[in-house]
């Protein structure tokens, strides 16, 4: 059992979302899909709720009305092998939605992401501050990150 789930509030499109959410992630499925009753609050027969793990992560979409909203004081970083997996995730999430600074996007139901390469932690914690510097100064002129561009910032010669 996962202790924490994430439960991801939607309109009506919880279905559609944890669908979308499978195609993206390899090792994901729906788990359950739950249906408003006769006692409602919403018409009986309509999704309720949708159980679904994204690469064994256990989340639950639930179509609980237009009251509430994604926006950036919650997001899921996605960690990316290579640079290859970076493009790959970037391309699907932002289909339908729209690229942010820094690695981050939202996905066409307004959920926000920052998909990082391998070793991101590592050079944004570099020792030197220096190095972490030009490191940061790239990230921060970047969309979609680029692994080999940050590194070569971090590793660049200042500037006498």
């Amino acid at each position: 059992m996962q202790r924490i789930t994430p439960n991801l509030w939607f309109d009506t499109e919880a279905e559609e979302a944890a669908g979308f959410y499978c195609s993206v992630f390899e090792s994901s499925r729906i788990v359950n899909v739950t249906r408003y009753t006769e006692a409602g609050p919403r018409e009986a027969g309509t999704v309720m709720a949708v159980e679904f793990e994204l690469d064994g992560q256990r989340f639950v979409g639930i179509n609980g009305g237009p009251q509430f909203t994604f926006d950036e004081a919650i997001s899921f970083v996605v960690h990316c092998e290579d640079q290859e997996e970076v493009d790959r995730y970037w391309s699907k999430l932002t289909a339908g939605g729209e690229e942010g600074p820094c690695g981050w996007c939202k996905d066409r139901f307004g959920l926000s992401w920052q998909v990082v390469p391998n070793g991101f932690e590592e050079i944004m914690g570099d020792p030197d501050p220096a190095r972490r510097d030009r490191a940061m100064k790239a990230v921060l002129g970047m969309k979609k990150l680029d692994v080999v561009a940050i590194r070569a910032a971090a590793d660049a010669a200042p500037v006498s």
